[in-house]
């Protein structure tokens, strides 16, 4: 028996679809290859051999990685999207329309009508890699994201142009507590928006659509948010069984037309193991972390000594304070003694809610107080402060007694550990905080403002996509011999680079290095507008959880030319700061006598019963109507639960409503829209009228309709009938998303 294999070398994935002479598949493959192309490869062919024996089969690669494999196993190579288009043809030639998402591209192919293709270029948005980031983020897997955005009742617009920015929207939503199955759905919504409005570029989508590609395969609400979307029904759409499979099988169909001549199974993989290592293709290279063992060890001795002050928590009592980061990825706390020895700490991934998190966190201390034999605490928590992106809201859920900048917790801690810090650099997970200071004081702040590429969330997305940890991606750069130039491009662009070395088959260790070296490239020339040590200042201290990496401090170390001081809690350095702080108001407050008698803080008991409710809605104080997450907390049954609210969306004071509006201002906006309507004639206002002169639009939008009256004349004397096009609104605004012409347009 003549069998067809059909070999799809993706971005992130290989698949390999082997069928019969009646083209029905006896054997199929999905696996990720964590920039291994060549061991996943093997992988997956003595798998096969296994599972089948030694068989014959006609081979066709396609992919775009699979260029590289045709070559080394002198195999024919066919092009991913005419192998899509003849599956297409041979199995559903009904199709009109075909949307394909990959991990890290997207393709709308047209058929019928003139057939045509368009493809994501230097934009991974909208892919399944961004889609996996945003699981990341939520701390949640694929299955369960799709599971949640069955249970939605709100869609928030969230960027899809890149994950940076989409986790800009989604990480402030979570702290602010709007519910994981509304995110969710906006996730994949924004996927969908991306791919219509960034693809279709003018063209519509209609007649019936195949849904093609692992991320489609994966999530059935992706493809329910297109057919949504697009306005298509279940009738006109179709989901092959093995979408995530289908270019392989469309490689495989084309096998016989392509070469006649079989090849085992076993020949195969014998011609990928003796195959020469590919060449790097001119890539730069960068100077090696580590040269020698020696070197390393050297390094992090010298980094080791860098320690605070710690104790024993259960041989202590007397007054601890505490202190919280509410971070952009994470959540820490801190409990610090009275003479700011370090007593406790913990360090975890928000997962999705800083509330939930936190809760489990401070379970955890309680459970940690030392206690006498009778049950009773050898300590008291005499105030608790809170810093980060979460600090209004744990304020209000958590009762903290107070709040600080977090700028001000990262000075406090740093110069806790060295005295002279004059230069701190905080890289967290989405920002970075650049601190000069003189005297004492803050000097000057420089902050990254619209891109996180230089952050911890670009390595650990990255890591992620490569199959590692963070830690263990670190640990890995440390024994790169040739680091790879990646540059100092946002993670979009920057995706592209990785995924090129991938094909080039550079190993992980190199690639990992490099985004080392890119994180700190970043941070010193685009954030701090590096020029020369001095700009550095002489005792810097660098902190946040990014620094924990020694690839990342190593990096940084060769690239400003200087050794700078890492402390030992580097990523706990916010909380640190903020429970010396909380130490500092309570000592300031015995001086004066005002001193409170312990922490406003919830405890045990009130913990165990926090009750958090969520609500959305419009507020109606402006015409700007802002949509506004409400979240209320109580404790026991019974609590009013408007006793402690917080509210968010709102872009004023009023949204809050913490009192009723008394007098609502003069809408200027809807005043405007009444005087530009006023130049509407009446026949321009009845859609149906036949006209004997051309008619031309005016849209209302930006300068056009503010300028409604001078066109309005203009065009009139000229003989046009001139008509104001209808205000915009969501279904408006989705279904002319396929008329944007260039993806490049944001």
């Amino acid at each position: 028996m003549t069998y067809r294999l059909g070999i799809d070398a993706g971005s992130k994935t290989i698949k390999l679809v082997l069928l019969d002479h009646e083209g029905k598949t006896v054997f199929s493959q999905y696996r990720l290859h964590k920039s291994d192309i060549r061991s996943t490869m093997l992988e997956l062919l003595h798998d096969g051999i296994w599972r089948l024996g030694d068989v014959e089969a006609v081979v066709t690669v396609t992919g775009s990685a699979g260029m590289r494999i045709a070559d080394i196993l002198d195999l024919p190579f066919v092009q991913e999207v005419i192998a899509t288009k003849y599956a297409i043809g041979q199995l559903y030639p009904q199709a009109d329309v075909a949307i394909e998402l990959g991990g890290e591209d997207a393709k709308i192919i047209y058929l019928t009508d003139g057939v045509e293709q368009r493809m994501n270029g230097s934009c991974a948005g909208g892919t399944g890699g961004f889609i996996d980031l945003m699981c990341g983020t939520l701390g949640v897997r694929a299955q369960e994201l799709n599971s949640l955005a069955l249970g939605f009742s709100t869609i928030y617009p969230i960027a899809s142009r890149c994950a940076v920015f989409a986790q800009t929207d989604v990480r402030p939503l979570l702290n602010e507590g709007a519910k994981k199955s509304d995110i969710a759905a906006s996730i994949l919504q924004a996927v969908v928006t991306q791919t219509v409005a960034g693809l279709s570029c003018g063209r519509p989508i209609k007649g019936t659509v195949v849904f093609l590609g692992g991320p489609l395969q994966v999530y059935s609400e992706l493809v329910s948010r297109f057919r949504k979307t697009l306005g298509l029904t279940h009738a006109q759409t179709i989901k092959p069984p093995d979408a995530h499979l289908f270019v392989a099988m469309g490689a495989a169909l084309l096998s016989n037309t392509l070469s006649q001549e079989t090849i085992a199974l076993s020949e195969l993989e014998q011609r990928l193991k003796v195959a020469p290592e590919q060449e790097d293709g001119g890539s730069e290279r960068l100077e090696p972390l580590f040269s020698t063992d020696a070197e390393l060890q050297a390094f992090k001795q010298r980094h080791d000594r860098n320690r605070v002050n710690r104790s024993q928590l259960m041989n202590y009592s007397g007054d601890v304070f505490l202190g919280i980061d509410a971070g952009s990825t994470t959540c820490k706390l801190v409990l610090v003694g009275s003479e700011g020895e370090l007593l406790y700490s913990d360090y975890e991934k928000s997962r999705g809610s800083v509330i939930s998190t936190l809760s489990e966190m401070l379970e955890g201390l309680y459970r940690s107080l030392p206690r006498e034999y009778d049950g009773s605490l050898l300590v008291t928590i005499r105030h608790t402060k809170v810093t980060g992106y979460g600090e209004q809201l744990l304020k209000v859920a958590f009762t903290a007694d107070s709040g600080e900048v977090e700028t001000i917790a990262h000075l406090r801690a740093a110069r806790e550990l060295n005295p002279k810090v004059d230069f701190v650099l905080d890289i967290g997970g989405q920002d970075i905080k650049c601190l000069r200071i003189r005297d004492g004081v803050i000097d000057d702040v420089i902050l990254n403002e619209a891109c996180s590429s230089g952050c911890g969330a670009l390595i650990e997305g990255f890591s992620r996509s490569l199959g590692y940890t963070q830690w263990s991606f670190s640990d890995v750069a440390l024994q790169a011999k040739q680091p790879v130039d990646l540059g100092t491009r946002c993670t979009v662009f920057m995706t592209s680079r990785v995924r090129h070395a991938q094909k080039q088959g550079i190993p992980a260790a190199d690639i990992a290095a490099g985004l080392a070296y890119s994180v700190v490239r970043n941070a010193l020339y685009k954030v701090i507008g590096y020029t020369s040590a001095e700009q550095l200042g002489k005792h810097m201290v660098v902190q946040g959880g990014t620094f924990m990496s020694d690839a990342v401090l190593r990096a940084f170390e060769l690239e400003c030319g200087c050794e700078v001081t890492r402390p030992s809690i580097a990523n706990l350095m916010g909380a640190y700061g903020a429970a010396l702080l909380a130490r500092d108001e309570v000592l300031a407050a015995k001086r004066s006598g005002s001193a409170p008698a312990q922490s406003t803080l919830l405890g045990p008991c009130e913990l165990a019963g926090l009750n958090q409710q969520h609500g959305t809605r419009r507020c109606m104080g402006c015409a700007n109507n802002c949509l506004l997450t409400i979240s209320s907390f109580s404790n026991l049954k019974g609590d009013d639960p408007a006793a402690r609210v917080f509210v968010t969306g709102n872009r004023c004071e009023r949204g809050g409503f913490a009192q009723e509006i008394q007098h609502k201002p003069e809408n200027l906006f809807a005043y405007q829209q009444q005087l530009l309507a006023a130049y509407d004639d009446d026949y321009e206002l009845e859609p149906t009228l036949a006209f004997d002169k051309p008619v031309i639009g005016i849209p209302r939008v930006l300068e056009l309709h503010a300028s409604y009256p001078f066109w309005q004349t203009f065009f009139k004397q000229l003989g046009f009938v001139v008509r104001s096009i209808a205000a915009s609104n969501t279904t408006l605004y989705r279904s002319g998303a396929q008329a944007v012409m260039s993806e490049a347009v944001c």
